[in-house]
């Protein structure tokens, strides 16, 4: 498990840099606008989100080893020919690289159900999380700190390095996705989509949606309100806090003896948000994200807890897939959402607005498991069992 979790941090903190280094890239290296890096930006991530389900099922038809040696090649392609490549091709090129992205996260993920038992996986997940966390710490701030040290073409080039780097050391390791008594699913055949796809998984995605619509709108949230208090350069340090505090939260939870519904820790998640909205410079910001922060990663492990637990072997593959483009999709429309609340109302309506979006889906979440079948809710209630 440590040798899987150190090589997937590197690939998963140069994937979660792979936006800012495009957007760099286009900015400093063509001379471009932010709107034309946004651009790129966006096509790179619609490719992730519709990859996912795609990437999920060719794992579990030809194993990890194969995907990930594919991907990693086209990787080094694309990213190699980027500074070569004029700005109309290079929106193809971005849509194309997200949609064959090198699928760290999701093998990670099968991986850890694979070799834990039922009771070591709620702590594991938890420091999958805090893997996420500390790539979404780390991975941006190398890139903007490259950017100022050396050129855009070289910190594309850095980036792509990194992820190919990442993606063959996993495809070495090459980790089992099935555990012993799941060897034989594939045997079996695959279930039809209509017996694994059902209320309770969707009602996971749609909680996994909204805890990501969440996150991105509380970025966003944060800029705007530093910056109506003329303080806009200390939301590196707020968003810090944040991330900081998400870590020892997924540590938190990951050692607590019973866990908890995926529905409340969003619910108290979106509750804690919305009040943020009231602090209006960052000593008080930064006390303010600490609540958030700690809720953070538990509810990310238990949305991957509960889609590993409900999907079975021979589709977990495709299951996680879909579990990365709901979030990817989150963190998409995010932003816009929130901008929109800012727009039409004051900072704090940044923060009401994400905090919303966190309470609706969370109540869609519980309202659709509570129509699951039994053996569905016990998973998605483990409070109760």
């Amino acid at each position: 498990m440590a040798p899987l979790l150190g090589v997937s941090l590197l690939a998963r903190a140069a994937i979660t840099a792979d936006v800012m280094a495009l957007t760099m890239y286009v900015v400093l290296g063509l001379d471009m606008s932010y709107t034309a890096a946004g651009g790129v930006a966006a096509a790179l991530t619609a490719g992730v989100a519709l990859g996912g389900p795609l990437l999920g099922r060719m794992i579990d038809w030809r194993g990890p080893r194969t995907v990930l040696l594919v991907t990693v090649v086209l990787q080094v392609v694309f990213w190699l020919s980027v500074p070569i490549l004029p700005y109309g091709i290079l929106l193809g090129a971005a849509f194309a690289a997200g949609l064959l992205m090198v699928p760290a996260q999701p093998v990670t993920r099968q991986a850890i159900a694979a070799m834990t038992t039922p009771g070591q996986r709620r702590a594991a997940f938890a420091l999958e999380s805090v893997q996420g966390e500390l790539s979404y710490i780390v991975g941006p701030a190398v890139v903007i700190l490259c950017a100022a040290k050396t050129s855009p073409t070289v910190v594309a080039w850095g980036v792509g390095a990194a992820i190919a780097a990442g993606g063959a050391g996993i495809a070495l390791l090459n980790p089992p996705l099935r555990a012993e008594d799941e060897a034989d699913a594939g045997a079996a055949g695959r279930p039809p989509r209509r017996e694994w796809l059902g209320t309770g998984m969707i009602a996971v995605l749609m909680m996994a949606f909204g805890t990501t619509t969440l996150l991105s709108g509380v970025d966003l949230a944060i800029v705007a309100t530093l910056q109506e208090a003329g303080q806009v350069s200390w939301a590196a340090v707020v968003v810090a806090v944040f991330g900081v505090a998400s870590v020892a939260g997924g540590l938190i939870y990951g050692a607590l003896p019973r866990p908890l519904p995926t529905w409340l820790l969003l619910g108290l998640l979106g509750l804690v948000t919305i009040p943020a909205g009231l602090a209006h410079d960052w000593p008080w910001l930064c006390v303010a994200m600490v609540g958030a922060g700690l809720l953070t990663a538990p509810t990310l492990s238990t949305v991957t807890d509960a889609v590993s637990r409900l999907a079975p072997a021979s589709v977990r593959g495709e299951a996680t897939g879909l579990q990365s483009s709901a979030q990817s999709a989150g963190f998409e429309l995010g932003s816009p959402i929130v901008g929109l609340a800012i727009d039409v109302s004051v900072p704090a309506g940044g923060f009401a607005a994400a905090g919303l979006a966190g309470l609706a889906a969370a109540l869609t979440g519980h309202l659709l498991s509570r129509r699951s079948p039994a053996r569905t809710r016990m998973i998605l209630y483990p409070v109760s069992r």
